[in-house]
């Protein structure tokens, strides 16, 4: 079995591994500016997905232009949430650089694609597939191939606790090579329980004293990790841009979460935001959380929020997620200011961040990875991939970090 890594080596984005030229696993981008690829885009019999962020199926719909039409393999919540990015990467990008496909192409996904559950084995490309509970976002998959000697576990994101969303993972099955993901490395997470008590804390306290917090947070999975807690802890929360269709949508699949009922009760309890006849800047007057895209403060209904309440320091601004260095988010917690609409805009609001990861960190990643001793370990989507592989080494793991282009040969 030959894998080459088309993207995800030594980086966290565009991952896409292709093996034996026939069966590709995931296809995603790299956001950047400008957006990045994989390094090249083959035409493989078969693609699997392991889970819907846009790292992971960013490209997918590219991969049906011309006379190509290889079925595209996921779970259910998986493809619905690769459809609505690819919508969402059209209306924001279509016929430019930035986008690498077209309306047909997004048209041509839905004819090719085969969804299926968890241990549900299916044929793909010739090889055996399994998808299994990787505990990172509804619908996010390990992935098991299988040509009849050897066995391949692509790790995808995973997460090894407990999320309110979603229950961490617990498959371990048997594999001959392991594909492991290692965005978290060398990231030591605090307790889930400490993190959330902490910002539920500070949420209240600040609606107490009469203000706004805004929750800028990612529309898949965050989103509806947020509001799960709002729900849990009776904090008063509207919602708002992409989150309001993924929370939606995965009302519709209660088996791919942990707590359906839990998700129900938290999406009744949330106000959805319309945005009409001014809405937005009403609600920046009340005491409440507002639960909104983009986590990283790069564009949607944010861009309306923060203006609105950056100039009064009772108010607050919560990130729950990493800032990649370079987005508004992140310089915003540097220093106190951030470009809005074109606009260098400082903040006089509190603005706080917390880790709602869903990656497992070093000792989830390390513990998930003791069950495959004996097992080659090769390390991708990550910024420290080789830092991560030697550490393996040393503690006696067959590891390596293939670099990007790079074929490894299994055997």
């Amino acid at each position: 079995m030959d894998v080459q890594f088309l993207g995800g080596a030594g980086e966290i984005g565009r991952s896409a591994v292709l093996i034996d030229e026939s069966l590709l696993l995931d296809f995603g981008m790299l956001t950047d500016s400008p957006p990045q690829f994989p390094v090249r885009t083959p035409s493989p019999d078969a693609v699997v997905v392991s889970h819907g962020h846009l790292d992971h199926v960013g490209t997918i719909p590219a991969l049906v232009s011309g006379d190509a039409r290889p079925p595209i393999h996921w779970t259910p919540p998986t493809y619905e949430l690769a459809m609505t990015l690819a919508r969402d990467t059209l209306k924001l990008h279509g016929g430019t650089v930035n986008c690498p496909f077209t309306e047909t192409n997004v048209k041509r996904v839905t004819q090719v694609s085969e969804t299926h559950g968890y241990r549900d084995s299916f044929e793909a490309a010739g090889y055996e597939v399994t998808f299994y509970n990787a505990g990172h976002i509804p619908g996010s998959a390990h992935v098991l191939v299988d040509d009849g000697d050897t066995r391949l576990l692509y790790t995808g994101d995973f997460h090894t606790d407990d999320q309110r969303l979603v229950s961490g993972t617990t498959a371990r099955p048997d594999a001959d090579a392991i594909i492991c993901e290692s965005t978290y490395s060398d990231v030591d997470h605090e307790p889930r329980d400490t993190v959330e008590e902490r910002f539920v804390e500070s949420v209240e306290t600040t609606l107490w004293e009469g203000g706004t917090v805004v929750v800028p947070a990612f529309a898949i999975g965050r989103t509806q990790e947020m509001l799960l807690v709002c729900e849990a802890h009776d904090i008063p929360c509207y919602v708002d841009g992409m989150g309001k269709q993924v929370t939606e949508m995965l009302g519709q699949y209660p088996e791919f979460v942990r707590d359906a009922d839990a998700l129900q009760r938290a999406k009744s309890h949330a106000r959805f935001v319309t945005g009409k006849d001014g809405q937005r800047k009403r609600i920046t007057d009340q005491k409440a959380a507002i639960v909104t895209t983009s986590g990283m403060l790069s564009g949607g209904p944010a861009m309306t929020y923060i203006p609105e309440i950056r100039g009064n320091p009772m108010n607050k601004i919560t990130m729950t997620g990493y800032q990649v260095e370079g987005t508004p988010g992140r310089d915003l917690l540097e220093t106190g200011s951030a470009e809005i609409d074109g606009r260098i805009m400082p903040v006089s609001a509190r603005v706080e961040q917390y880790d709602f990861s869903a990656h497992a960190d070093r000792d989830g990643l390390l513990a998930y990875l003791d069950s495959y001793r004996d097992t080659p370990v090769l390390v991708n989507h990550g910024d420290r991939c080789e830092a991560f592989a030697a550490t393996l080494r040393e503690d006696g793991y067959d590891a390596t970090a293939p670099e990007l282009g790079a074929t490894v040969a299994l055997r």
